[in-house]
């Protein structure tokens, strides 16, 4: 089976690696010259464009970043589905909104083209480690049939749905709780830095009490080694997904509070600081209250 990789950045980078380190033959594209230059490093084989990378493969990765550049990859003239045999897969691992992933799905019914709903979970680490959680949607016969390519890249493949949109509505859901744990962190960082706590302290008890998780304990390392750029996680990707989540809320009519919250913590992180990762909101709160959380004490 050869697969494909579209977008090779922090995410789809960490895809195609553990594609080659499991054997199969992998292609993949980017816009981004020196993304496929890294790629060509590792073993992969580079495409002109999406539709070789369509021609060449059994099952392709869809990692970008959001519904309309999705549906342009696939379905555009020059995409992946014009190119693709029947009884491929197209697997959509980027996070978009459910109602775009149902309207791509559609589009393939007819196609003899399948498509998996599979975002993932694990962020930056968990693609370049291969142990990415994958929120799986699709008949489970195609589910089957697919299952090495998944397993993979993700250490947990939880099937959630049989239909296109099932995927990404779990995501939607996850999204909004780990939109809040990353909001009270950093609000308990600025809180901890203003009365004068260090942040090994704060890192050593949070990380050992009932609190402690991946989510909030990746957090703190980052805040308190002041590390608020070049981490793999993008603030834009976790104020997209928030939104995503706010939007699926207002869909359903289920008020999001905590969520609502979160989205502005993580709205006013991007507005000052672009070029940062999820933990720069910290930086906006600590600029407020003027004190800062390192490791070795607060400044």
């Amino acid at each position: 089976m050869k697969c494909g990789v579209i977008g090779l950045g922090d995410m789809g980078s960490g895809l195609a690696k553990n594609l080659l380190k499991a054997g199969f033959e992998t292609w993949g594209f980017d816009l981004e010259p020196t993304r496929l230059a890294a790629f060509r490093d590792l073993g992969g084989q580079s495409a002109q464009g999406v539709g070789e990378v369509g021609a060449a493969c059994d099952a392709v990765f869809v990692m970008v970043m959001n519904g309309d550049q999705a549906r342009a990859v696939i379905l555009s003239d020059d995409g992946l589905l014009p190119q693709m045999k029947p009884g491929g897969v197209i697997i959509l691992s980027a996070t978009v909104k459910p109602f775009e992933a149902r309207a791509i799905g559609a589009d393939l019914v007819e196609s003899g083209v399948h498509i998996i709903d599979a975002p993932v979970s694990g962020g930056f680490p968990g693609a370049q480690s291969g142990t990415l959680t994958m929120m799986a949607a699709a008949p489970h016969d195609v589910l089957d049939q697919f299952a090495p390519v998944m397993e993979a890249v993700s250490a947990n493949i939880h099937r959630v749905g049989n239909c296109s949109g099932d995927g990404q509505t779990v995501k939607a859901c996850l999204q909004s709780l780990i939109g809040a744990q990353f909001s009270a962190t950093f609000e308990a960082a600025a809180l901890a830095a203003k009365a004068g706590v260090s942040g090994q302290v704060i890192l050593d008890v949070f990380s050992t009490s009932s609190a402690g998780c991946g989510v909030v304990n990746n957090a703190l390392e980052k805040i308190i080694d002041r590390r608020f750029e070049g981490t793999g996680s993008s603030i834009h990707t976790m104020h997209k997904d928030l939104t995503i989540s706010m939007g699926l809320g207002e869909e359903l009519g289920v008020p999001l509070h905590t969520a609502a919250a979160a989205m502005q913590i993580f709205h006013a992180g991007r507005t000052k600081y672009p070029d940062g990762d999820n933990w720069v909101c910290t930086r906006v709160i600590e600029e407020i209250i003027g004190a800062e959380l390192h490791r070795d004490g607060a400044k």
